[in-house]
């Protein structure tokens, strides 16, 4: 009898794995990934497609606790018409300083002479219409000392930095931020230039002409000036994005000082973000009036005919998969979530976030996990894999020929432990987070462990893209026979 068993279980196997590796793949409209996946000929594959449905909701204040780091790209401006979305404004704080203690302007205090300050911003990319003019107002930090601090982080969400007087403003196109300028010691492109008025750069010098300590060390300068607060305060359609440690932001004071009776030297004097600048880059979302805003009713209503998805600080859709419990034991080859991007003029001017992510609910511990043994962090890092989980997106065509995006998330291994009873069939959830901290692993884990799905962890170089990004995704309606409605594929052969 032994045996028999095992020849039987041997069989079994050899089975499976003829199967598993049989080279044909499968063509679906919207291309099922995978080069291992046996062809489906109701004989001995086959293959069903679950209905999903979807309810949108937002992150919170509570629900949402993700910070802007000084590595991130810092986004500034207004979008005042989003059809899907609405309204986002993008402010920046911000310190620039010199780099060591005790200054001084060529060490000449009693003989400088102003000609202008200028903020320069190192410029990175535009998000929205670059074409209409944007109204940057620049302010001073107000407050006291305490208020605004390079040791404390600030959430995308949060937005209590006191201001005070302005210092200048711009009006500009972002178009033209690509340019290239010619200023006195300074020939480069993607900047934005802002005079600031000559009054706080008279203040500026007369600190090293009073010698009153204000440049003797870090606390001093802060008892002085406390920092930059910018915002756009008209038009626009788009935000800007830049690079506080870039080579191309810094305070520039253009001065002269006397060398000799009647002779002058004009020089310029650059202050910069060090490791001793606070930063925070608040990010304000208004949804009234909105198709996302309408479609927010909870999880107990219809579900949603559309998925609407905004990068951080931003929007997520719970799916829920009602006949995944219910599915008998069978071998799974593959389960892949299938969404597509549903096509609008404005997609042009507001792309996708470059990566989607999508996680479980876990009743059992009433919180959000991983897709248990999909989505895998390493070991000794927290590098992942959410490419090949499928949080990046391919390209493809619609019924019109417009280019759209669609994903396709591997649940295969997911779907397989909830077949065999190993695993709960969980609600997911839908988002494009910069970054947060999660359970990993099987259900038995309770590791957290932190997650970058629009950041990387070279966050250093300016590697991190918050904020920028939104789409609207078919949803998930059983009566519909839309057929680009979120749905869950399962290839699979009987048992």
């Amino acid at each position: 009898m032994k045996k028999k068993y095992l020849a039987l279980t041997l069989g079994t196997i050899i089975t499976s794995l003829l199967i598993l590796f049989s080279c044909t793949k499968i063509n679906e409209a919207t291309e099922l990934g995978g080069n291992l996946i046996p062809p489906v000929d109701n004989i001995h594959t086959f293959d069903t497609t679950l209905e999903v449905q979807v309810f949108n909701d937002s992150f919170t204040v509570v629900t949402d606790s993700t910070i802007a780091l000084p590595g991130f790209t810092h986004f500034l401006g207004k979008i005042s018409n989003d059809p899907f979305f609405g309204k986002t404004n993008a402010q920046m704080f911000f310190e620039l300083k010199p780099s060591t203690y005790r200054f001084t302007f060529a060490d000449k205090p009693d003989s400088l002479h102003l000609d202008s300050v200028v903020l320069i911003m190192d410029y990175v990319q535009t998000y929205g219409d670059s074409t209409l003019p944007q109204t940057v107002n620049v302010y001073e930090v107000g407050g006291n000392i305490t208020d605004f601090r390079y040791d404390t982080t600030y959430r995308y969400r949060e937005n209590s930095i006191p201001r005070a007087g302005l210092l200048g403003f711009k009006t500009f196109l972002p178009k033209n931020l690509d340019d290239s300028v010619k200023v006195f010691q300074d020939t480069t492109a993607r900047q934005l230039r802002i005079r600031l008025n000559d009054a706080f750069g008279q203040r500026l010098l007369a600190y090293d002409t009073a010698n009153n300590g204000a440049y003797s060390s870090d606390s001093n300068f802060r008892q002085n000036f406390k920092g930059f607060a910018l915002e756009s305060v008209a038009g626009g359609n788009a935000i800007m994005g830049f690079n506080l440690l870039g080579a191309n932001t810094k305070l520039a004071i253009y001065y002269r000082y006397d060398v000799a009776p009647g002779d002058l030297d004009t020089t310029v004097a650059y202050w910069n973000f060090t490791g001793l600048s606070a930063e925070a880059n608040p990010v304000s979302r208004d949804y009234s009036g909105t198709p996302f805003a309408a479609s927010v009713n909870g999880t107990t209503g219809p579900p949603d005919a559309f998925s609407f998805i905004q990068n951080t600080p931003g929007t997520f859709s719970t799916i829920k998969v009602p006949g995944l419990a219910g599915l008998n034991n069978r071998i799974v080859h593959r389960a892949e979530l299938i969404m597509e991007e549903a096509w609008d003029a404005t997609d042009s001017l507001f792309p996708p976030p470059p990566r989607l992510y999508l996680d479980a609910y876990d009743p059992s511990k009433s919180a959000y996990r991983s897709i248990p043994y999909d989505f895998n962090l390493e070991s000794t890092s927290n590098n992942n894999n959410i490419t090949t989980f499928g949080g990046v997106p391919f390209r493809a065509l619609d019924n019109a020929n417009h280019s759209i995006y669609t994903w396709h998330f591997n649940l295969s291994r997911y779907v397989q432990n909830v077949v065999i009873g190993k695993e709960p069939a969980m609600d997911l959830r839908l988002s494009a987070p910069a970054y947060f901290a999660e359970e990993t692993g099987p259900t038995s884990s309770t590791v957290k462990r932190s997650i970058y799905v629009n950041t990387t962890l070279d966050v250093a170089n300016g590697s991190g893209i918050p904020v920028m990004g939104r789409v609207r995704l078919y949803g998930g309606d059983a009566t519909s026979v839309n057929p680009h409605r979120m749905r869950l594929r399962i290839v699979y052969s009987k048992i």
